[in-house]
């Protein structure tokens, strides 16, 4: 239903994202023309493009002209399992044109904001363990307090298995490149604004007959690493589930899965925006070398470590550096012109790496 505010999958890779009601929405569209004006030569809103999903400018239904929505990239996209984060940052939720009501009520429904300087709006963690996900909503994150919001947050960052620190400190290297950005500029203030982090839930592998040579050489992997002729194509993180009784491994494969972008917000609440969700075909990642592999031990039989070891010694050394994460600034609705640094934001920013720290720490 057009009317119902939410987010939309649109089967060119694209998520679509209804216009608020004026000033807000009118607001965003704004700010997103500007930071992606084909003109543009400021430097601090040329890097700013980097830290937002890339924007393809507006779009309205045909049955419903006067509809219009933001056409941006489905960060989700290239993942398997998704896992989803959405933060609020900064120590206010409203903006400096909010009316007493607005403050009061913004105030109410998470006191501490002007303390921590973030709020989690939800997340949506993939379990291994159980092949399922768990979702939390806004009120989990209100429910936070500063003794509890390092657990809180940990949460995310558990696979039923394992915290998953590679994330954790991918995580903290991308928001720091975000910090930086904030640090180095006097023109924008931004509230009510969210980070949206995402990585790769999934520990499972594909598998791949060796007979595919040209698969095989194209992966860049020695053939014949595993015995019964069978190869693992490795996605993220590798799960292997058993030997059977042949002597092949038999790995998990990857099941195509319709990705949402965000558990966005309110959505669930006041406006009882929609979460629809338009089948998107699932696109095989670029390279699925590319990520740290991590195994859950349990899992091996005895005679497959060896081989497996074999893959490791042979995989290029970048595919053990850094877990897939994505950090992208969202929701630009209280986006307002300004000639000081953002010092809100900033705070916020720097409280929510010192957790992540303490998370990777302990």
């Amino acid at each position: 239903n057009a009317s119902l505010l939410g987010i939309l999958q649109h089967p060119d890779g694209t998520v679509l994202k209804q216009l608020q009601p004026p000033p807000r929405g009118p607001r965003e569209q704004e700010f997103y023309n500007k930071v992606y004006d084909p003109d543009c030569c400021d430097r601090i809103l040329l890097e700013l493009r980097k830290y937002l999903p890339k924007y393809f400018g507006v779009w309205s239904p045909p049955t419903a002209p006067n509809d219009t929505y933001l056409k941006l990239e489905d960060v989700t996209r290239k993942f398997n399992k998704p896992c989803i984060m959405d933060v609020k940052i900064g120590q206010k939720s409203y903006d400096p044109y909010a009316s007493v009501e607005k403050i009061q009520q913004q105030v109410s429904k998470y006191p501490l904001m002007e303390e921590i300087g973030f709020l989690v709006l939800g997340m949506r963690v993939y379990h291994v363990s159980s092949d399922s996900y768990e979702m939390q909503n806004q009120h989990y994150g209100r429910s936070l307090t500063k003794e509890t919001v390092k657990d809180g947050i940990s949460k995310f960052f558990h696979s039923g298995y394992c915290l998953r620190k590679d994330v954790v400190a991918a995580s903290i290297q991308k928001i720091e490149k975000i910090l930086e950005w904030f640090e180095g500029q006097t023109q924008l203030n931004f509230y009510a604004s969210s980070l949206l982090i995402v990585y790769e839930g999934s520990c499972q592998a594909t598998t791949v007959r060796l007979s595919d040579v040209t698969l095989a050489e194209k992966r860049g992997v020695p053939k014949g690493l595993l015995s019964g002729g069978d190869l693992l194509e490795y996605n993220n993180n590798i799960h292997v589930i058993n030997s059977t009784e042949n002597g092949k491994i038999e790995a998990s494969v990857s099941k195509g899965l319709s990705k949402f972008y965000a558990l966005h917000k309110k959505a669930c609440s006041k406006r009882h925006h929609s979460q629809l969700s338009l089948k998107v075909e699932n696109l095989e990642q670029d390279n699925v070398w590319k990520s740290r592999t991590c195994i859950a031990q349990e899992h091996l039989n005895g005679n497959v470590l060896p081989q497996l070891e074999k893959v490791f010694y042979h995989m290029p050394a970048e595919t053990k550096e850094s877990a897939n994460v994505e950090v992208r600034m969202i929701d630009f609705a209280h986006v307002f012109p300004s000639n000081t640094k953002d010092e809100g934001y900033i705070y916020g920013l720097k409280n929510l790496i010192t957790v992540l720290q303490n998370i990777l720490d302990n």
